[in-house]
């Protein structure tokens, strides 16, 4: 008997050849949010490892909500058009089926690379303040984010909103 992740699997309309599905896993290679050629290449070779699903990294859908200055957005016109020009060339040689996870990264936000040892970017060398759902800071050692207020909240609602619409059309196969 064939193991079931091998099995064809359907989710309302998405209907995957297989059982498995390539995680999303963080990059820390855009610039300014933009996906670049780093991302056309690890994403390509990904889509033809005949995965059922591959989920694009953990994408900010507001600049404050990157994890690093590295990592992947989806908060600008520009953001977008780098994105679609790595998924045209994607969808050129593969049809796996793609999925994306919008992020915004709380109190993680404005941290260095893991390999540059993870911690906080204070504003005065280039970071940010973070923003999360509580004042608790990621690490005993750092400063807390600003506790999010209501307005805050929904911002980010909407910002999530606007990513998941930006994205939406070019992750469908056509």
């Amino acid at each position: 008997m064939t193991s079931p992740l091998f099995q064809p699997i359907e989710f309302r309309q998405l209907k995957l050849p297989n059982r498995i599905m390539v995680s999303p896993m963080c990059q820390y290679s855009a610039t300014d949010g933009n996906a670049s050629d780093w991302h056309l290449i690890h994403l390509g070779q990904l889509a033809l490892g005949g995965a059922g699903l591959l989920c694009i990294e953990a994408t900010a859908v507001e600049a404050i909500g990157r994890i690093t200055p590295a990592c992947l957005g989806l908060y600008s016109d520009d953001n977008e058009a780098a994105l679609q020009r790595v998924l045209s060339a994607v969808r050129a040689h593969a049809d796996t089926p793609l999925a994306i996870q919008l992020a915004h990264a709380g109190r993680k936000a404005s941290s260095y690379a893991p390999w540059d040892g993870g911690k906080l970017i204070a504003p005065d060398a280039g970071g940010w303040v973070p923003i999360a759902p509580s004042a608790l800071a990621f690490s005993p050692s750092e400063p807390p984010p600003r506790e999010m207020n209501a307005a805050d909240l929904a911002r980010v609602r909407g910002v999530r909103a606007r990513g998941a619409a930006r994205c939406a059309p070019r992750l469908r196969r056509h």
